[in-house]
């Protein structure tokens, strides 16, 4: 199975590379298509989230060469891009698809939307008629790992997530959120969990903005907070003291002078923001204000890093069942190779077993006893079966190919092993 990987992620590239490889919504079937019609390319996943878009594919010569080259030039990319990419092959591609499922190469460690986004990658796949036997058993394993490892281990104890991040760093702009005005963007999982958090810790006020005022209604009903149509953001902006994006939009959805007429009305008021979204959804050049502190998803590290030290221990542990994984996977995707020898051996070996049962059967026949037809048809079999075996064993002999040798005691465990 020639598994390689080709992509970038959270350790690779920065912010600014990422949020140009992202695929969503209609990009992922037509990026798989086009995938699909690479030469090289025999089977395709496309793994694309705010932290990382990996592509998983069987392939022969050529063929992440080629994908490479189609990256560069759909999305129009600088040549320097490549710097941030990696690749793996084999058991070390085998290795990272698991680690990735577990949340092991996750910003936040253990972290399980993934394995959510990895099943979702797996199921575009099927859809776009990508995925082959070889991914397919791939990924099957990949979710039975993902599931053991959090079953048997404390990796996703503790929760830390990168919206509790955001709302932690909040916290250290403000002595208490009672007082405080908060904004949400968007209204997806993310959103969800920072207004859950900002919710915990008594936010004064809380706004949702989103292009569907329906769905802005429905998360900000949950929490007693006031829905906004995207499209009126501008009027909402200068009650805003926290200022937290996440949508899945292409451009960003707040811009520098949106910002800037915010802080004219709040008279220099300081705004804390913190964009998580991948493509940003606040125009960069925001974070240049004064008084507009912006944080982007990459700030966070700090953050998440101090908040997930209880999950090393569980990591290790985790770290140590997924290697056992992984030899027991690579195993047997080995033990695949000789199973077309071992069909074909038993195939021939069936053919001489017939003819020779043909020709007991005609002994028992014409007279003779059983027990003579059963020493006829073993003896012949025994003869038939080794034969060549012994003709190239002498030839080893004459040859003092000791290798060969050996390997034919262990073959027929002549040493009783």
């Amino acid at each position: 199975m020639p598994l390689q990987i080709l992509g970038l992620n959270h350790n690779t590239a920065p912010l600014e590379i990422r949020e140009q490889l992202v695929f969503a919504g209609d990009e992922i079937p037509r990026a798989l298509e086009r995938l699909a019609a690479l030469d090289g390319v025999d089977e395709a996943v496309l793994l694309s989230t705010c932290n990382r878009t990996e592509f998983y594919i069987i392939g022969q010569d050529g063929g992440r060469a080629r994908l490479e080259q189609w990256l560069h030039d759909d999305r129009r990319l600088d040549d320097g891009f490549a710097d941030s990419l990696f690749t793996k092959d084999d058991e070390e591609a085998i290795k990272h698809i698991f680690r990735v499922a577990c949340g092991l190469d996750s910003m936040v460690l253990g972290e399980p939307q993934i394995l959510g986004q990895l099943k979702d990658a797996f199921r575009y796949a099927q859809q776009a008629d990508t995925l082959g036997s070889n991914l397919s058993r791939l990924f099957q394993h990949t979710f039975a790992v993902a599931k053991k490892i959090r079953t048997d281990t404390e990796i996703g104890a503790s929760p830390v997530s990168v919206a509790s991040a955001a709302v932690n760093l909040a916290q250290q702009f403000f002595a208490g959120f009672k007082k405080h005005t908060a904004l949400l963007v968007g209204a997806g999982v993310t959103i969800e969990l920072v207004a859950k958090h900002l919710v915990s810790r008594e936010i004064g006020r809380l706004f949702v903005a989103n292009r569907s005022l329906e769905r802005a209604q429905d998360l900000a009903g949950q929490f007693g907070g006031f829905a906004v149509p995207l499209s009126e953001i501008e009027g909402t902006l200068p009650e805003a003291d926290i200022l937290i994006t996440s949508t899945a939009a292409t451009e960003p959805v707040v811009t520098t002078k949106q910002i800037e007429a915010a802080i004219k009305a709040r008279k220099r008021k300081p705004i804390f923001a913190c964009d998580i979204a991948v493509p940003r959804d606040i125009e960069a050049s925001a974070g240049e204000l004064d008084d507009f502190y912006l944080y982007t998803i990459d700030d966070l590290d700090k953050v998440i890093l101090e908040g997930q030290g209880n999950r090393e221990a569980a990591a290790i542990e985790a770290h140590r069942l997924l290697d056992d994984e992984i030899r027991r996977y690579a195993a047997i995707e080995r033990s695949k190779q000789v199973a077309p020898i071992i069909a074909e051996l038993r195939e021939s070996h069936e053919e001489i077993r017939k003819q020779i049962a043909k020709k007991a059967r005609k002994r028992m026949r014409r007279g003779e006893s059983a027990e003579d037809a059963i020493e006829f048809a073993t003896a012949s079999l025994m003869k038939k079966i080794l034969h060549k075996p012994s003709v190239v064993l002498r030839q080893a002999g004459e040859a003092s190919d000791i290798a060969l040798i050996e390997s034919a005691r262990r073959l027929f465990d002549l040493d009783g092993e």
